[in-house]
This record gives C-alpha cells, structure tokens and sequence, in this order.
C-alpha cells in the first residue's frame, strides 16, 4: 500500500488509557499482518521530543485512522493530533 515517499501507510491517533490494550492494539496488528506500515506511538523513539516526532509521522502517512474513545477530547495530546491530521487533509490531500 506505501506510497513511494511516504514512510507510513497509516497513522494511528487514539486515546491510550482507553483503547491502548484493546481495540487499537488488535488493529495494529491486523495492518501489521496485511503488510500495513502503521505508526502508533510505541514507535517513538526513547530523547525524541513528542510533539515534533508525531507531527512528522503524520506528515509521513499515507492516510490517518482516529480512533474516538469516551476520553479521546480530554487529551491535549490527542486533539493536537487531530489538528495537524485535519492539517495535512486539507493541505496534503491525506
């Protein structure tokens, strides 16, 4: 599925303390086991700092999945990933 620049196929933005061990994690690994590049947040490297190293692998997907939970808008994290994958659909045609 990758597109020759992107680095990811799929971007995945959910609520940890919610779906984390669930749903998000069987998702993964269905992508994953179809060949699917999908970034979720366990990717990121230990000294990188958070905020910069999610906008660029928003940037780097071929496409976004949100994955709404109950407490998904209660997380500052969650709705600064939102922006910027709205950000790119307008923008990148993400």
């Amino acid at each position: 599925m990758r597109n020759s620049h992107k680095k990811y196929d799929v971007f995945i933005s959910f609520r940890g303390e919610d779906t984390r061990t669930n749903f998000t994690a069987q998702l993964h690994q269905a992508l994953t086991n179809r060949n699917i590049e999908s970034y979720i947040d366990y990717n990121l490297v230990k000294g990188d700092e958070v905020g910069p190293a999610l906008a660029k692998a928003i940037q780097d997907s071929l496409v976004s999945i949100v994955v709404f939970s109950e407490n998904y808008a209660t997380s500052k994290w969650c709705l600064d990933e939102l922006f910027r994958i709205l950000q790119c659909r307008k923008l990148q045609r993400q």
